[in-house]
């Protein structure tokens, strides 16, 4: 019954954020100089309307009629703020509200009483996420609309994939040398670096990183690709059923690009005629997926337990071939330099410097280390 509670006081909530929304559009739109974006503002008032009807109507069903719409004296004041301010501030304001909107569709997702309510809500929320990016470009947050273009048709996809496998490498070195360095720091500490204790630790600690760390960048990178076939074939049944209205939500985007309502047509008639790439644009545009971001699992997975067990070894070697306080200090040399290196190697990704990166993870590392050392020298008495 609570349940039930919950998905009536949201969707009551649900038909008058819609209805707040529809009527700022709508007077956005009498502002807006742009013909081309007035038009717009305005389809995406009469979609927040559509939205509203419907939540009206199933509220009437569950017997809690919304009634009347009345402003609230905030909604007006957020209106004439809208009104004041210029279009990327105005943009900005909306696409806040856009996204409390996605996150109360999820909430009633998790309340729907039938699978029609969800499918509906499904199809809300992907409405409210498609007008979320149609005001990033209000804002004019994608600068170059060619360029973007060529990412969507999967003509850069170089940098994303290497990118990916090595900042997956560079932070799977990091986490295993982290980890192992601090374990072997704490036993040392412990056990007056007794060689035996040292080294089970040491290895156990690598083993387990490792498999920590392929297990989950696998599960990750698995995870997200479900979610993306997931929403591409959420995506797939909206161009089978309504195909008129995603050639015409997808000239919007083209519109707001900076192609004229002629361009846009045409480029949106083009992709029709191929229906995988204009499923792969559209699945870009609304929800800002490409599958091209996802790795391949097993190679993330690989990649990941590999590059921790290198970076987990560093530490742990120098007691094959030393032992106590002298291989200790070996232990600490080779690390100290591992982490710069691991450090400087992250300016292959991020373009930063590859001093500063390097002295801040060579600092964090000895950081954690000493840290450990020193708790493992409190614990020693006990232990002893």
């Amino acid at each position: 019954m609570d349940k039930d509670k919950q998905f009536i006081a949201g969707l009551t909530q649900a038909w008058r954020d819609e209805m707040r929304s529809a009527k700022n559009y709508h007077a956005l739109a009498g502002k807006e100089p742009n013909e081309e974006k007035r038009s717009i503002l305005i389809r995406m008032a009469e979609a927040e309307e559509r939205h509203a009807e419907r939540w009206a109507e199933r509220l009437r069903q569950l017997g809690a009629d919304p009634g009347e719409y009345r402003e609230s004296i905030s909604d007006r004041v957020r209106r004439w703020m809208l009104l004041k301010s210029d279009t990327v501030v105005a943009a900005k304001m909306l696409e806040a509200g856009e996204s409390q909107a996605d996150k109360l569709y999820d909430v009633l997702l998790d309340n729907a009483q039938s699978e029609r309510d969800r499918v509906s809500l499904v199809e809300a929320q992907r409405d409210e996420r498609a007008h979320s990016r149609m005001l990033e470009e209000f804002e004019g947050r994608p600068a170059q609309p060619q360029r973007q273009l060529d990412t969507i048709l999967g003509r850069e996809t170089w940098h994303v994939r290497a990118g990916g496998w090595i900042g997956q490498a560079i932070y799977g070195v990091n986490d295993g040398l982290g980890a192992a360095f601090g374990v072997v720091s704490g036993v040392a500490g412990a056990t007056s670096a007794n060689d035996e204790f040292v080294l089970l630790s040491g290895f156990a600690a690598a083993l387990a990183s490792a498999l920590s760390m392929g297990s989950g960048a696998y599960l990750a990178t698995k995870s997200e690709r479900e979610v993306y076939e997931a929403e591409v074939d959420r995506e797939r049944h909206e161009i089978a059923d309504n195909p008129k209205e995603e050639l015409e939500e997808l000239e919007l985007f083209y519109q707001l690009k900076g192609f004229t309502a002629v361009e846009a047509h045409a480029m949106a008639q083009r992709l029709a005629e191929q229906p995988d790439q204009l499923l792969k644009v559209l699945a870009h545009e609304e929800l800002g997926l490409s599958e091209q971001t996802f790795p391949n699992e097993w190679r993330s997975a690989w990649s990941a337990t590999i590059s921790t067990a290198i970076g987990a070894a560093v530490p742990v070697l120098p007691f094959l071939f030393a032992s106590g306080m002298t291989a200790l200090a070996i232990s600490l040399i080779v690390s100290t330099v591992a982490h710069f290196l691991v450090g400087a190697s992250k300016v292959l990704v991020t373009g930063r410097s590859w001093l500063k990166s390097g002295m801040e993870m060579t600092l964090v590392g000895l950081g954690a280390a000493a840290i450990t050392y020193a708790l493992g020298l409190l614990i020693a008495p006990v232990i002893g």
